[in-house]
C-alpha cells in the first residue's frame, strides 16, 4: 500500500548548511489544517553533497523527490538531472531544481535537462513546502498508478495463460487442440527436426450417433476413444483432438513407414472392441492419414494438411484403413479444387448445354425420340467430355442443379422440335441419385414444366437402379407423383443390379433400359446374351418397354431385334450431337 512507509526526499547539495536550512523549512508550522509535511506526509530526508555521491545513493535511499542544487562543483546539478532521468528505474522521480539563478535562460535548461520544477534561492518556507507537497502528490500518484499497471499487467498475464490454455488444449477430452499441435510442429520445424510422423483419424459415420442417440452420447463416446487412444501413446508423443470426430497422434522419433505399421495397426484394433456408453454398445471404425516428416515441410500447416489430405483418400477406399501420403496426393486434390470451383464457374456462365442421342425403333430403325445428355463447352479448353467432370458433381452435389439446366433445356428443345413438325418426338432425361433423393426434385421439374410449356407426356425421366433400390419406399412414392404428371420412368443401366429383377413389379415404371455393358459383348452363347434375354422377357411380362444401349453392331442388332426389344441407340445409327447438327443432318423433312 503507498504511504506504508515515509517519503524519502533526497537534497544534494555541496554545502551542507543548505540542507540544514531545508530541513528547518520544512519542518516549521503552516497556516491551514496542515499544520506541517511531517502531519500529512510523513517523511526521512536524506543529504548527497555532490553530484556523483546522489546517483551512487539512489539505491541506498531510494528518493520520492530529489530537491538539486543547480550549481556545484564536478558534475554540476544539469548533468546530474540528465543522468538520473536516463536511468529508467528513476526518471519517474520528481526533480526540484534549487538555483540562485533565475534568468529565463537558466529555467529552460533545467527543463531541457529533465527537471520537474525549480525553486529560487533564497528559499522560503510556504514556497518549498508547497513545491514539494505537490510533487510528492505527483509521485504518490504515480506510485499508485505503477500498482495498478502491474496489477493489471499480473491480471493480463493470468488471462493469456488461461485463453492459451483454452486455445492450445480441447474443452471436451483436455486433449492438446488443433492449435497445440501446431504450436509442437512449429518448434520441431524451427530447430529442422523432420524425423517425426503426423497420424490424422477420423472416425467413420460418427454423425449417425449424434443424430441416432443424441449429442451426450456422442461426447461420451469421443470421450471413451480418446481415453482408448491415449493407452498407445508413447513418452514424447502427443495425442490431439483436432475436429469433431478427428484425432492426431504426432510421434518424434520416426524414420519410415515400416516404423509406423505396429502403431497403425494398434490403431485400428483399438477400434475392434465395442465402446460401451449409457448402456448402449457402439462399434466404430476409423479411417488413418499419415505424412512423414521431411525437410520440404516449411510450415506446421503443411504435415498436418498432407495427413488429413491422406485420411481423405483412405476413406476413398472402405472402412478401417490407412494411407500414406505421397506428392501425387497433394496434385489431385488441387486438380479437384480446380474442377470444383471451375464447374462452379461453369454453371453460372451457362457453360453446362444438352447434347442428344438419338433413339431408334429397331423394327423400322426410325428415330422415335432423343436421350438429353449434359456436356461442358469450357470457355477455353472446348467441349469437356462428361467423364472428366460428371464424377465431381455427383460427389459435390453440383448435379442437382446442373441437372435441372438439363431438363429445361431439353424441355425447350424438345418443345422446339413438335413445334417445327415432329411431334411424336420423346426426350429422355437421366435423373442422377444425388437428384433423385432431392427434396425439392418435384418443386423443380413442376417449374421447367410451367416455364417451358412442354407436355409432360412427351417427356421420359431415366432413374439408376441404385437409386431405386437405396430406399424403395421413397422411391415408389415419388414415381407415383411423376406418373400422375404424365411423365414416363425408365431404369436406366438395367442388369447391373441383377439381384433387384426380382422387386421390379413393385415400382410403377414404362421402360427399361439395359445396359451397355452386356450390350456390347453379347453374342448367342454368351452369357450376357442370357442376361439379355431374360431382362427382355420379363419386360415383355411386365408390359415394360425395353430400350437397348451401346449398340454398335449389325449383329447385336439383329440379336435383339430377335429376342423382341424394341428400342435402342449407339454409335451403329448416331453419336450424340448438337441440337444443330440433328436438325442439320437428321430432322431434314
Amino acid at each position: 500500500m503507498v504511504g506504508a512507509r515515509p517519503f524519502s526526499i533526497l537534497v544534494v547539495d555541496d554545502e551542507a548548511s543548505n540542507f540544514e536550512v531545508i530541513e528547518t523549512l520544512l519542518s516549521i508550522p503552516s497556516s491551514g489544517a496542515a499544520s506541517r509535511l511531517t502531519d500529512t506526509h510523513p517523511h526521512q530526508l536524506h543529504y548527497a553533497a555532490s553530484g556523483a555521491e546522489a546517483i551512487a545513493s539512489l539505491d541506498l535511499f531510494q528518493p520520492d523527490i530529489i530537491l538539486l542544487d543547480v550549481m556545484m562543483p564536478g558534475i554540476n546539478g544539469l548533468e546530474v538531472c540528465q543522468r538520473i532521468k536516463a536511468m529508467p528505474q528513476w526518471q519517474a522521480v520528481p526533480i526540484i531544481m534549487v538555483t540562485s539563478l533565475a534568468s529565463q535562460n537558466t529555467l529552460a535548461q533545467c527543463f531541457a535537462a529533465g527537471a520537474d520544477d525549480f525553486i529560487g534561492k533564497p528559499l522560503g518556507s510556504l514556497e518549498l513546502m508547497a513545491r514539494v507537497r505537490s510533487m510528492l502528490r505527483i509521485r504518490r500518484q504515480h506510485q499508485e498508478l505503477m500498482l495498478f499497471n502491474n496489477h493489471l499487467e499480473k491480471t493480463v498475464q493470468e488471462r493469456t495463460q488461461q485463453l492459451q490454455t483454452i486455445i492450445s488444449q480441447d474443452a471436451l477430452t483436455q486433449l492438446s487442440s488443433r492449435a497445440g499441435v501446431l504450436q509442437r510442429l512449429a518448434e520441431m520445424l524451427h530447430v529442422r527436426h523432420f524425423s517425426f510422423a503426423v497420424i490424422y483419424l477420423d472416425c467413420d459415420q460418427f454423425k449417425l450417433v449424434n443424430s441416432s442417440f443424441g449429442y451426450t452420447v456422442g461426447n461420451q463416446l469421443l470421450l471413451a476413444i480418446a481415453e482408448r487412444l491415449k493407452q498407445l501413446l508413447c513418452p514424447g508423443d502427443m495425442l490431439a483432438r483436432v475436429g469433431e470426430d478427428e484425432f492426431c497422434f504426432l510421434l518424434h522419433h520416426v524414420e519410415d513407414e515400416a516404423a509406423l505399421k505396429p502403431i497403425i495397426q494398434s490403431i485400428l484394433q483399438s477400434f475392434t472392441t465395442s465402446f460401451k456408453v449409457n448402456d448402449c454398445e457402439i462399434f466404430m471404425t476409423a479411417c488413418i492419414g499419415i505424412a512423414l516428416g521431411n525437410s520440404a515441410y516449411q510450415h506446421p500447416e503443411e504435415p498436418l494438411q498432407d495427413a488429413d489430405t491422406a485420411m481423405y483418400k483412405a476413406k476413398l477406399r472402405g472402412k478401417n484403413v490407412y494411407q500414406l501420403f505421397d506428392r501425387q496426393m497433394s496434385v489431385a486434390m488441387l486438380n479437384r479444387l480446380t474442377l470444383e470451383t471451375e464447374l462452379q464457374r461453369a454453371l453460372e456462365q451457362q457453360e453446362f448445354i444438352a447434347y442428344y442421342q438419338p433413339i431408334i425403333d429397331l423394327q423400322t430403325e426410325t428415330i422415335c425420340g432423343f436421350e438429353a445428355l449434359v456436356r461442358w463447352q469450357h470457355s477455353s479448353r472446348g467441349l469437356v467430355p462428361p467423364g472428366a467432370f460428371i464424377p465431381c458433381m455427383e460427389e459435390t452435389g453440383l448435379i442437382v442443379p446442373v441437372g435441372i439446366v438439363m431438363l429445361r433445356q431439353a424441355a425447350q428443345q424438345l418443345l422446339d422440335w413438335h413445334h417445327r413438325g415432329w411431334p411424336h418426338l420423346i426426350m429422355s432425361v437421366n435423373l442422377s441419385v444425388r437428384q433423385f433423393a432431392s427434396p425439392t426434385l418435384l418443386a423443380d421439374i413442376d417449374r421447367v414444366l410451367a416455364e417451358t410449356g412442354v407436355s409432360p407426356a412427351s417427356l421420359k425421366l431415366e432413374i439408376t437402379e441404385s437409386a431405386l433400390l437405396d430406399n424403395p419406399e421413397r422411391a415408389i412414392e415419388i414415381m407415383d407423383q411423376l406418373r400422375s404428371r404424365q411423365i414416363r420412368i425408365s431404369v436406366d443401366d438395367f442388369g447391373t443390379g441383377y439381384s433387384s429383377l426380382s422387386c421390379l413389379h413393385r415400382f410403377p415404371l414404362n421402360d427399361l433400359k439395359i445396359d451397355r455393358s452386356f450390350v456390347n459383348q453379347m453374342s448367342e452363347s454368351s452369357r450376357n446374351f442370357k442376361i439379355v434375354s431374360t431382362i427382355v422377357s420379363l419386360s415383355n411380362q411386365l408390359e415394360l418397354t425395353v430400350v437397348a444401349e451401346g449398340i454398335e453392331t449389325r449383329q447385336q442388332l439383329d440379336q435383339l431385334r430377335q429376342l423382341g426389344c424394341e428400342l435402342g441407340q449407339g454409335y451403329l445409327f448416331y453419336k450424340p450431337l448438337s441440337a444443330c447438327d440433328i436438325e442439320a443432318s437428321i430432322l431434314t423433312s
